[in-house]
């Protein structure tokens, strides 16, 4: 088994190449999705001028088992799932795009990924968005996280009733992410099917206008 199972797969791109655009997002797929299919959520944004950039998983799938699972469960995948993330991240401050200009956005598994690389790496970002997600840490026991959110606005939305990812999961991680310094916003909203709806771009748009 790979140590790196996702160092090699592509990273698709989206919107304003890097040389000219302001500001980026950063898109984390699903399980059993792909890097095309959460760059198509960005059409619904109306922000062309940003770059939108997702990397692919490999199989589809960023960790085999569920995130409530112990941490050791879901390794190496997790770990080099993070690295990934943060490889994007490094190339957009390469390009002269730094974090506080970056957001972080995914749905299910990708958004419980884009929650966790921002608690191990706290700093500034534009923003970071949690579609149907939540912190991964353990599934024995909570993790300690450090450091500072230094104000990033973060989004948590989700069904009150999701299958896939408990309310009382998605309450702790705000209160984690609010105790590491972030401008929290979270909607549970009532009977919701695990998707995105409206209200959620809607808010997401406001968050994008502000990079």
């Amino acid at each position: 088994m790979s140590l790196e199972p996702h160092a090699s797969q592509p990273i698709l791109a989206a919107g304003a190449p890097l040389t000219q655009a302001r500001a980026a997002v950063v898109m984390i797929h699903g399980r059993g999705a792909d890097a095309a299919s959460i760059l198509e959520l960005s059409r619904e944004f109306d922000r062309p001028d940003l770059a939108y950039l997702a990397p692919q998983a490999a199989g589809f799938t960023w960790y085999p088992n569920r995130f409530l699972m112990p941490v050791a469960a879901n390794e190496p995948w997790l770990t080099s799932a993070l690295a990934r993330v943060g490889e994007v991240v490094g190339r957009l401050g390469q390009a002269g795009i730094p974090p506080e200009r970056t957001a972080l956005l995914g749905f299910s598994q990708g958004a419980c990924l884009a929650l966790e690389f921002a608690a191990r790496h706290p700093q500034r970002y534009g923003a970071v968005i949690g579609l149907s997600g939540a912190l991964i840490e353990n599934g024995d026991r909570p993790r300690d996280y450090a450091g500072s959110l230094a104000g990033t606005p973060i989004f948590l939305g989700c069904s009150d009733v999701d299958a896939h990812v408990p309310r009382e999961r998605v309450e702790r991680s705000a209160d984690v992410l609010r105790g590491l310094g972030a401008d929290l916003t979270l909607r549970l909203y009532p009977n919701m099917d695990h998707t995105v709806n409206a209200d959620e771009i809607r808010f997401v748009r406001g968050l994008l206008a502000l990079l």
